[in-house]
């Protein structure tokens, strides 16, 4: 008789980041460290995983407790709500280790490892989520502020440098701290759950997404960088009209004072 398990995957970003420890008492639970910027605990039959990116996983979580789970951590899921899921299926019966396509991964065997990768990569898919939206909000900003760079004002300078700085730490998170794309080093040895990581990291399109977000993000700070040397040089140029003003004033006063005017 053929045992066909069909589990469900919910991978939701938390608003605000949380320690493990934070999430071991909320829960209950204990973690182990997994593969990097990755740590999972099992629950029974259900699985549930944190990472360095702010994703909490729930992996065959009753789905009655799923809303009180999320309520305990302050989560509406709601439209605003980023989240991602994948139905999971173990069936003995198919010829290979695994199958993706879009409606659900299938895997021959049940493993703590490949549920623990499976949960990583859609961890990654959804912070390149956050990102995606983040940049396509910073977009319509840097539009208004390029609409506007005609104009001069100090408070429209502080905007740019605020900006630039909102910029700044946009990319170090996503570049150093997030390793977004970065393949754990516990794939090298192990060539099954490699090739696991490696097709459902395709299938999603994580390299090609982080490539557009970098790009975008990129494309945004150059713009910002061009605006800013705009500015300046309105700037400067505000400055050397206020120079001659004055000394423009200075010369009709001293005119004003030697015709006796004064």
């Amino acid at each position: 008789m053929t045992n066909v398990i069909n589990m469900e995957l919910l991978a939701i970003h938390l608003f605000k980041p949380l320690s493990i420890a934070t999430i071991e008492k909320m829960l209950g639970v204990t973690f182990k460290k997994a593969i990097e910027a990755t740590h999972y605990a099992q629950v029974g039959e259900a699985m549930i995983t944190y990472t360095n990116f702010n994703v909490l996983t729930l992996i065959n979580w009753p789905k009655e407790h799923i809303e009180e789970t999320l309520d305990s951590f302050g989560v509406v899921n709601d439209a605003n709500t980023i989240n991602q899921d994948y139905p999971i299926r173990i069936d003995e019966t198919i010829e290979k280790a695994f199958m993706i396509d879009n409606e659900k991964i299938t895997l021959k065997e049940f493993s703590i490892i490949n549920l623990i990768i499976i949960s990583h990569v859609i961890s990654q898919s959804v912070a390149l989520e956050v990102y995606e939206k983040k940049l396509s909000s910073y977009y319509e900003k840097s539009r208004k502020l390029i609409d506007a760079s005609n104009t001069f004002s100090i408070f429209k300078r502080a905007s740019l440098a605020r900006f630039s700085k909102e910029l700044v730490l946009v990319r170090h998170d996503m570049l150093i701290d997030l390793y977004l794309i970065d393949k754990p080093n516990i794939l090298w040895d192990n060539e099954d759950a490699e090739l696991l990581y490696n097709r459902l990291a395709s299938s999603l399109e994580l390299k090609d997404r982080f490539d557009i977000v970098e790009y975008k993000l990129n494309s945004i700070k150059d713009d910002i960088v061009m605006v800013m040397d705009l500015t300046n040089h309105n700037h400067s140029s505000f400055l050397e009209w206020i120079i001659i003003i004055l000394i423009m004033i200075e010369i009709v006063m001293g005119l004003m004072e030697w015709f006796g005017l004064k």
